[in-house]
Order: C-alpha cells, then structure tokens, then sequence
C-alpha cells in the first residue's frame, strides 16, 4: 500500500515538474495548470486573483506581455485542446504566488496542492544546486589537467633537448681521446 502511495506521489511530482516554465527568467507556472490541479476554472481563478490583486505583487505573479503571449500560443499551434484557454494572456505565478493563491482560494484542496507544488519547486532548486557544485568540480579538474599538460609539455620539450645533446653533442670542442697512444704514430 505504501509503495503505490509512493508511486503516485511521483507520478503527481512529475506532472507538476512538467507545468513549470521559464519565463522571464522565472520559473513559473501558468493559471490554467493551476486552475486544473486546483480543480476550478480558470475565469474563477483569474476572479480571486484580480479581487486580491494586492496579495500578488510583480515578484509574485504577472500577466505574459504582447509577445510572450504570442510566442507561447505559436509553441502550440498543432492542438486546438492546448489552445483552450489561450484566448487572453495568462497569468505566470512564481514559487511565493502560488502559495499566495492557495490562501485566496481557501479550499482545502488548493492548500494541499499547494504544498506539493511548492515540494516540487524545493526539489528543482535542489537538482539545480547539485548540479551547479558538480559542475564547479569539473570545472577545478579541467584546471588542474590544463595545468598538468603544460607541465607535460615542458617535459617532453627539455626531453628533446637532452636528447639532442646526446646524440649530437657540442662539436664547437673536440673531444679528448681516451685509451693507449703509442708515441712513433
């Protein structure tokens, strides 16, 4: 029994992952993906949201500009389903927003969709933080190899020079026979 609640919650979490956008630098999600986990419509959404509107400042939720909007309804042009509820511009809540809106809307099921929602956003932070101190990492091993080719580098260069000095020594100073002379030669 615990294993399909955990299996669901999964399922639930990824749903959730799959409705956050980026959008003006922000991770967002937008009303209608709210309004569908929230199980309301969108216009009553929109309602509470505009009757509270000092609840949801710019750093908390803001409507799509002329061109997002555009830009966003080209994304879908191949569905008609996904362009339900596309006619007007919609609103983008960030993290603080959504959280915001689960106390507009009051119902016990925006407050536990809610606090998944926000899960979610923990857990991508958390990816993302991970993955920045990886790459950190690599980025301080890729140093120390570039550092460690020049030393390489160095060493091949003075191994050609040694070996140069062995196999064609300095002939500006004659050398100095060794061994036995005889003195009538």
């Amino acid at each position: 029994m615990m294993e399909n609640n955990n299996k669901e919650k999964v399922v639930l979490d990824e749903i959730i992952a799959n409705k956050i956008y980026l959008i003006r630098g922000q991770k967002v999600m937008l009303d209608r993906d709210l309004a569908e986990l929230y199980g309301v419509e969108t216009k009553r959404l929109k309602e509470q949201v505009r009757r509270n509107i000092e609840r949801f400042p710019e750093q908390y939720m803001f409507e799509m500009n002329d061109q997002e909007f555009s830009d966003w309804r080209s994304h879908f042009a191949t569905s008609n389903e996904d362009k339900q509820g596309l006619r007007y511009a919609p609103f983008c809540f960030t993290e603080h927003g959504i959280l915001q809106l689960s106390n507009v809307l009051k119902s016990q099921k925006a407050i536990k969709v809610s606090f998944l929602i926000i899960d979610v956003f923990v857990k991508l932070r958390d990816t993302l933080a991970n993955q920045t101190e990886l790459w950190l990492q690599v980025e301080k091993i890729k140093g120390k190899l570039g550092s460690q080719d020049k030393n390489i580098e160095l060493i091949f260069q003075y191994l050609e020079e040694l070996s140069l000095k062995i196999i064609a020594p300095n002939e500006s100073s004659p050398r100095k026979g060794i061994g036995y002379k005889p003195e009538n030669l």
